[in-house]
């Protein structure tokens, strides 16, 4: 056990720091997974968006996460994309023309 102050701050640190890029860690990993599973344009954006976010905090390299980017849009050219069934209720507005006499 660390006897100073600050080597006891230091350990508080390194736990906190070490759980956040485990809970990042997987989360890209279940998305590469759920990805896999599923090809649709919804779930390779979320996969992009997981490893993304892992580069941006360093939890992984830069290059590892083109590399990975790189084997999804692979998938994606071997099995088409389905698309997902998103509700596009899209309510159009209706012009009320008044007519000035």
């Amino acid at each position: 056990m660390p006897i100073t102050k600050s080597a006891q701050k230091a350990l508080k640190q390194q736990v906190r720091r070490a759980q956040e890029n485990k809970r990042i860690r997987r989360a890209y990993k279940l998305a590469i997974k759920k990805f896999k599973k599923e090809p649709i344009s919804k779930n390779l954006s979320w996969a992009y968006s997981k490893i993304d976010r892992a580069a941006k905090k360093n939890v992984i390299h830069k290059n590892k996460a083109a590399r990975l980017k790189a084997q999804l849009s692979k998938l994606t050219t071997k099995s088409p994309i389905k698309k997902s069934p998103l509700k596009s209720s899209v309510k159009t507005k209706k012009k009320s023309s008044k007519k000035s006499s």
